[in-house]
């Protein structure tokens, strides 16, 4: 990848003039809205996709606020911001978030597929519907919106970047949770391909694994043994993940490609 390429270079952290796609951005606690808000105070435009049936669904619940109030705590739709609402468990959902970018801001130079789909079925619960609905949302998705990203970005704009998300599955057991873990570790393991198959174009591909980030899913229980394994005495905040993100995607970032990104704090595992 020549220099040339990369339209944001020489040590520059801005993004402006930038589109960023940005998945999974359903609650204003969550990675996903942390990420698109270190997008846009940058100068990227963004547009968020959400599906907040998910969140619904979980013992967290839904943003209260809603999609339009996700949207107002990021300065509302206008020049820079747009939203789509998308289900991943459609084959052909990630394509269509992708164009949705293309036709909102013209193009699409950074894609951060932060969504998933979390699922907690141990070996004697696991369900085949419930790891070819994981397989689809977490891994299928992140896949096939690496394609759309592809086959939409112009090379002559430079500087292209995927970030995907893994979790800890690769370092620690997961087992209380195998189609989630699973379909992660199919992420993990899809990384250093697909970095292959796009550097000669001059794009990036990395994912990052975040660690245990506070973001309202945990129990007080479960929240006080993870606090006590971490160093700095509090989980990561999604703050900690968008600040990387946000640096990967950069020009800074462009020597980086087909890594996994374990960004924890320290994390003692075997502490816990």
């Amino acid at each position: 990848m020549d220099a040339s390429q990369d339209s944001v270079s020489d040590g520059s952290r801005s993004l402006a003039g930038r589109v960023a796609v940005v998945t999974g951005v359903s609650r204003r606690a969550g990675i996903g809205f942390a990420v698109a808000r270190e997008l846009l105070a940058a100068g990227a435009s963004v547009l968020i996709h959400s599906w907040t049936p998910h969140d619904a669904e979980q013992a967290w619940g839904a943003d209260p606020a809603g999609v339009s109030g996700i949207l107002a705590a990021l300065g509302g739709e206008g020049p820079r911001l747009a939203h789509v609402e998308a289900d991943f468990a459609d084959a052909d959902a990630p394509a269509r978030v992708v164009g949705r970018a293309v036709e909102a801001f013209g193009a699409v130079d950074l894609l951060v597929a932060n969504h998933a789909r979390s699922s907690y079925q141990s070996l004697t619960e696991v369900t085949a519907e419930e790891l070819d609905l994981c397989w689809a949302v977490n891994a299928r998705a992140s896949l096939l919106l690496a394609q759309a990203f592809a086959a939409a970005h112009d090379d002559d704009r430079g500087g292209g970047r995927i970030v995907l998300f893994t979790s800890g599955q690769h370092l620690g057991p997961m087992s209380q949770e195998l189609p989630y873990a699973v379909s992660k570790g199919a992420i993990h393991q899809m990384t250093l391909s697909l970095s292959d198959a796009l550097i000669d174009r001059g794009i990036t591909v990395n994912t990052v694994n975040p660690g245990p980030v506070d973001t309202g899913w945990a129990d007080p229980e479960l929240t006080r043994r993870v606090g006590r394994a971490l160093p700095a005495g509090r989980w990561g905040r999604p703050e900690d993940a968008a600040r990387l993100v946000r640096w990967l995607v950069s020009g800074d970032g462009g020597w980086i490609t087909g890594q996994v990104i374990d960004s924890e704090g320290g994390f003692r595992r075997w502490a816990m």
